[in-house]
């Protein structure tokens, strides 16, 4: 009997006996519950990120064996910098700076599933991972970094030559921190100025009734130039009786 492949996106170290894992494996004789903790252990590194597992069955055999695929580069990056999410408009807002070694720490992880030929372009395809999401690379633009790759300059860090540096728990919540406060003066800011001008439109459009009113009012007094004509016409009349 032909193996059986039953593939599910788990989060790490949360996966259940639910669809489509326990529904799929009853059938065939397999105790979900000994899977799904299989699973759990082997996602237990992934805590918060969406995992690709393949569970492969032999029906005839009643066993099995599990296998983790790894988090997208952007799940990785998220959680490397501690992010809750991306950028919604990465070109006027950044959310992170990820450090060259933690990007290269990245590259590593997902090296056996990338179709990049070599680390550099490996790299180089992480380091691109961070513009759609608004993520700058040691405080420059992450295509700036991207040539610096091409020039060798990170060379004896992708070949183990030279020591990554390792960036502790509490300076990445520093700098998360740092952005998420920037991100919403900015938005406070807006907010307030997109107030105030609705408030200076209202107070215009209001104006604008008032002074037609003013000027259309009935029953006012006619302007002086408008009564020249009528004593005019009155003297020329007088003067018309006084000839007869």
């Amino acid at each position: 009997m032909a193996e059986k492949t039953i593939k599910a996106l788990v989060e790490g170290g949360k996966a259940t006996a639910g669809p489509p894992i326990g529904p799929a494996l009853g059938p065939m004789g397999i105790n979900a519950g000994q899977v799904v903790a299989e699973i759990n252990k082997q996602t237990a590194d992934f805590a918060g990120l969406t995992v690709p597992v393949t569970v492969f069955v032999d029906p005839e055999k009643k066993t099995y064996h599990i296998e983790v695929g790894m988090p997208s580069v952007s799940a990785l990056m998220k959680k490397e910098l501690l992010l809750e999410k991306g950028s919604g408009s990465a070109k006027e807002e950044k959310v992170g700076d990820a450090t060259i070694d933690q990007l290269i720490k990245i590259s590593r992880s997902k090296r056996a599933s990338m179709h990049a030929k070599t680390d550099r372009a490996a790299l180089k395809e992480v380091i691109g991972s961070c513009i759609p999401i608004g993520i700058l690379v040691d405080g420059r633009d992450p295509r700036d970094v991207q040539k610096d790759v091409d020039s060798g300059k990170y060379d004896a860090k992708l070949s183990g030559k030279e020591k990554l540096v390792e960036v502790s728990d509490a300076e990445k919540r520093s700098k998360a921190d740092a952005f998420k406060k920037a991100a919403e003066a900015r938005a406070a800011k807006k907010k307030a100025e997109e107030e105030a001008a609705k408030a200076a439109a209202e107070a215009a459009a209001a104006a604008q009734p008032a002074a037609a009113g003013a000027e259309a009012k009935p029953g006012a007094a006619p302007a002086a130039g408008a009564a020249a004509p009528a004593a005019g016409a009155k003297k020329d009349e007088k003067a018309e009786k006084a000839k007869k």
